[in-house]
């Protein structure tokens, strides 16, 4: 029986050997097709096999939470959020916070993301927390710390990348609350009042800690490559390469959380939007450093689709990165192909 290579399931069983385009064997007659066989398949471009007619019984089995090695840093994390939380409270009462609570947390979290590559499984585990101000400050500092690791900087630099990216947005402390918690559309004056959360970070961490690195990429998280950013218009070469990396990760994590005023989004929407960012807005080399290496992790995760269907991530296409080969539990969903379908959500 011949059949689509989008039709095929595993446990299909191939009724003749299988040849690509150049006449070399690709599979044999009789192999159970596998996950990793029916993508061999497709890496080899063949559109039609012929199977033994039967109707498999496959079962997909659901995921129950974050792998355990992924659970095992989210005590770490659940500090993280805890001390940003208590640095912010103190420099809301006080103007200034205690540099060595942001230590005692940060750096425990840090030393664990060293062995951390699912970093996609981490992001999903981090957006369970709902307060958006404590969390997005968890969220900048590991994407900063793996954006600055994955450009090549050696572990300090990385890790005050990280330090630079959890204290980005302690300047919102000075922001009156009803401004920043305000759920509908800011007036032009409560708008300039939340861009001068840079200014105001770099003054509380200067006066706190006399870190001129954290304090600078604080000051520059929201300038632009073009000069659209605020609060001083700077173009691309006057930002400091920290700051470059802060900004995405503050983009990233903004994005795909809920907020007041905007509900979280799909990840690899997000990375698609931040890969047209990457031509004007943001720095590209952080940019594309976080979609090189988050796009992998994507590899096994759950999804939902548009149509209702859940199904898995098993191939990244090579045509469009953002949109992936599906197995659901009776046939396969090419994304690329299948425009009018989109993912709804991801999941570990």
């Amino acid at each position: 029986m011949k059949a689509h290579i989008m039709d095929l399931s595993p446990g299909d069983r191939l009724e003749s050997d299988v040849f690509n385009h150049f006449g070399v064997l690709v599979l044999q007659k009789d192999k159970e097709l596998t996950n990793d066989a029916i993508v061999r398949l497709m890496q080899h471009g063949i559109d039609y096999v012929d199977i033994v007619p039967h109707t498999p019984d496959v079962q997909v089995p659901v995921a129950q939470g974050a792998p355990e090695h992924v659970q095992k840093v989210k005590p770490y994390f659940d500090d993280a959020v805890d001390g940003f939380e208590a640095i912010f409270l103190e420099s809301l009462s006080s103007g200034t916070f205690d540099e060595r609570k942001v230590d005692q947390m940060l750096q425990p979290m840090l030393n664990q993301l060293v062995v951390q590559k699912d970093v996609v499984s981490l992001l999903l585990m981090v957006n369970d927390n709902d307060n958006y101000t404590y969390n997005h400050s968890l969220q900048v500092g590991m994407l900063s710390y793996y954006i600055a690791s994955w450009l090549g900087y050696p572990k300090d630099e990385a890790n005050a990348a990280g330090k630079a990216g959890y204290l980005i947005d302690i300047g919102k402390s000075m922001v009156p609350q009803d401004i920043l918690h305000k759920p509908g559309k800011l007036t032009e004056t409560e708008f300039a009042e939340i861009k001068r959360h840079t200014v105001y970070g770099h003054d509380i961490i200067m006066k706190s800690t006399g870190d001129e690195l954290s304090a600078l990429v604080a000051l520059q998280h929201h300038e632009r490559e073009d000069g659209s950013g605020y609060p001083k218009g700077l173009t691309e070469h006057e930002i400091h390469p920290f700051a470059k990396i802060a900004a995405v990760a503050d983009v990233y994590s903004a994005m795909t959380s809920n907020r007041v005023y905007q509900s979280k989004r799909e990840l690899l929407s997000v990375l698609r939007e931040l890969n047209s960012l990457s031509f004007g807005k943001l720095s590209p080399e952080p940019t594309q450093a976080l979609i090189s290496h988050l796009l992998p992790n994507f590899i096994g995760k759950r999804v939902l689709l548009s149509t209702g269907e859940v199904g898995s991530i098993i191939m990244t296409n090579q045509t469009d990165f953002f949109r992936p080969l599906i197995q659901t539990d009776t046939k396969f969903i090419d994304l690329s192909k299948e425009r009018e379908i989109t993912i709804e959500d991801v999941y570990i």
